[in-house]
């Protein structure tokens, strides 16, 4: 009998899609309300998760999918921030 290595799934508060936790950017809030991108996945806090795909990220902002993980506010220059961020990385 083989065992199979279980895969972490998570699911994308832009699309809703369930993929890989490895396809995924992971968006952080800290203990100190502060939200980071965190690029390890192994940062302490709260963490919410998207597809490396800028659509994905518009579609988080439309439909306020970190207020509702993180429930709190999420000032627009914070968003503006995860967007420079997400050039940096070179998203599509």
């Amino acid at each position: 009998m083989s065992t199979t290595k279980k895969i972490p799934l998570r699911k994308c508060i832009g699309c809703g899609e369930m993929k890989d936790k490895r396809e995924l950017l992971r968006v952080l809030k800290t203990s100190e309300n502060e939200i980071i991108v965190d690029t390890t996945g192994k940062k302490n806090g709260r963490g919410a998760y998207l597809c490396y795909k800028q659509e994905c990220l518009n579609q988080a902002v439309k439909n306020k999918g970190l207020e509702r993980s993180f429930k709190m506010p999420v000032s627009k220059d914070i968003y503006e921030s995860l967007k420079k961020e997400f050039d940096a990385l070179g998203t599509k």
